[in-house]
């Protein structure tokens, strides 16, 4: 059996001009520390447990950088996961959402390393050349965009309210049989309805590190700050 979070805590050597409020206190935060990544490892475990998901039936097709037509299963590659992130920066949009820009920047510099395991897509409503434009700009390099061929992948997953026409974000992840079979492994499912009063709606532990840098700092997130593209 595990030792206590408080147990392990207690182990921690204080360092030299602490007071001994502040060598109380960041004991305490440390035990809750050790106790939340016991639970984030706890979630995760949940999550690979999942029993199989739905099988993906409809024939979604995206079209890739070469101009070719591909299906949901072509995406997988030599893999037998795949990882796929709908970002909001469909035909209308003058620029992308800023928010899935910043997910989207720190994926680039992991997706080699992602690809050892499993593979990566992201997928957009725009023409796949204006997404790699974009993604020109910022200097992602590692990233494989594709165009959605019509609207039926972001509806059926959420990622288009077809009354607004408003874009929404999906993290969604798929898996693939020996007999080809793509289903459905998880999907990020937090709404808005789901959310604590005041937050943004937000998956647990949350996929940008942009918010857990934030986290550590005495400022934290903010109740209203946002990135942007650029800060000129």
């Amino acid at each position: 059996m595990s030792a206590s979070a408080d147990s392990l805590a207690a182990l921690r050597t204080p360092r030299a001009g602490e007071s001994a409020d502040y060598a109380a206190a960041r004991t305490r935060l440390l035990a809750e520390e050790i106790a939340l990544q016991r639970h984030i490892d706890q979630v995760a475990e949940l999550r690979r447990a999942l029993p199989p998901g739905p099988e993906v039936t409809a024939d979604y097709r995206f079209r890739d950088v070469n101009g070719a037509e591909v299906g949901l299963a072509d995406l997988f590659g030599d893999k037998t996961t795949l990882l796929t992130y709908f970002w909001m920066y469909g035909p209308q949009r003058e620029r992308p959402c800023p928010m899935c820009t910043n997910l989207l920047g720190p994926l680039d510099a992991n997706a080699e390393d992602l690809r050892q395991r499993v593979a990566v897509a992201v997928l957009g409503r725009s023409p796949v050349e204006r997404q790699v434009a974009f993604a020109t700009e910022r200097g992602w390099s590692h990233l494989i965009f594709h165009q959605t061929v019509g609207d039926a992948y972001a509806l059926d997953f959420g990622g288009l309210d077809p009354e607004t026409g408003w874009e929404f974000p999906i993290m969604a992840v798929f898996t693939k049989a020996p007999d080809g079979k793509v289903r459905l492994f998880w999907k990020g499912e937090m709404t808005g309805d789901m959310a604590d009063e005041g937050k943004d709606p937000r998956g647990g532990p949350d996929f940008a590190p942009l918010w857990l840098a934030l986290d550590l700092t005495p400022e934290g997130r903010g109740e209203s700050w946002y990135p942007k593209l650029d800060y000129y």
